[in-house]
């Protein structure tokens, strides 16, 4: 039987009642595909970047599917396996740091960028552990920090390029918070908590970071003007944002996200896949 990496998983219930998960699987870069695995518990094997290989695949209405009994777990492959790095892995501690310093020599603020050090220091580990979504784009343990690191390096490159007065620790600093809640939405293999349907990770987020804006003394206006980036970062109140960007540097941390999130989500659907999130086909 062939090995494959489970790079993806959604977990689903059935129109009777039946749970089942839809596990996105690959073998190399060139071939993924999904399958849907009847009869999976939630809290069932496999995890994210466990092994797996299948007795039997079967066609279901255009889609492959097998049993639960049809599916083998393996283990969890070290660095050495062929197949261990086709599910994405937190990025390290210096190219963090790298970028956080590269950001940190733009900034002119006294007051803000200490809380930037500081938070940028105590969100690497946590977010090493978490993912950024339960599918879609940065679904795995860790992608929540590369998603933030991607939207950090991008504002590296293009806050020179802005002719504009734009203030780039709020920019940072709600890049930094914009997903904060997410560690309290899931647990780091993914599954949904309390906290997604009682709070959601825009309000934990922006909550969290005017208690620290707050209690550091910052400017009431300031603060203001930091947290709306967050809460504006969806982009749209059809996606979940309570207003609607209406700064520079939230319209900045809005596009910033989407370009981070879409790329991802195209880079890992199958050629010709169809996403839902996109609304389009993914030709590779």
């Amino acid at each position: 039987m062939e090995e494959y990496l489970v790079i993806g998983r959604t977990n689903g219930t059935t129109r009777q009642g039946s749970p089942y998960a839809t596990l996105k699987v690959a073998k190399s870069k060139e071939e993924s595909f999904a399958i849907s695995v009847w009869d999976l518990s939630p809290t069932a094997g496999p995890m994210l970047g466990q092994l797996v290989s299948f007795f039997s695949i079967k066609d279901f209405q255009g889609k492959m599917s097998c049993g639960a009994t049809d599916l083998r777990l393996g283990s969890m492959p070290d660095a050495m396996h062929p197949l261990y790095h086709l599910l994405p892995r937190p990025i390290l501690r210096h190219e963090w740091d790298q970028t956080i310093q590269a950001l940190l020599s733009y900034c002119t603020d006294e007051e803000l960028m200490p809380i930037i050090q500081d938070f940028a220091d105590k969100l690497y580990a946590p977010y090493s552990k978490y993912p950024a979504a339960t599918s879609v784009h940065h679904a795995y343990p860790g992608g929540l920090l590369n998603h933030t690191h991607q939207m950090l390096h991008m504002l590296q490159g293009l806050y020179p390029c802005l002719p504009y007065s734009i203030k780039v620790e709020r920019c940072i600093l709600a890049i930094l918070f914009h997903d904060y809640g997410k560690v309290y939405e899931y647990n780091t293999q993914g599954d949904k908590q309390p906290d997604m349907f009682l709070l959601g990770h825009i309000y934990l987020g922006a909550h969290k970071l005017q208690n620290v804006l707050e209690q550091k003394n910052i400017d009431a206006e300031e603060t203001k003007r930091i947290v709306h980036c967050i809460l504006a970062h969806h982009g749209s109140r059809e996606f979940g944002s309570p207003v609607l960007p209406c700064i520079q540097e939230a319209s900045i941390v809005n596009y910033l996200d989407n370009i981070s999130a879409k790329t991802d989500a195209m880079e890992n659907a199958a050629d010709m896949e169809f996403s839902s999130a996109l609304g389009t086909h993914i030709v590779k």
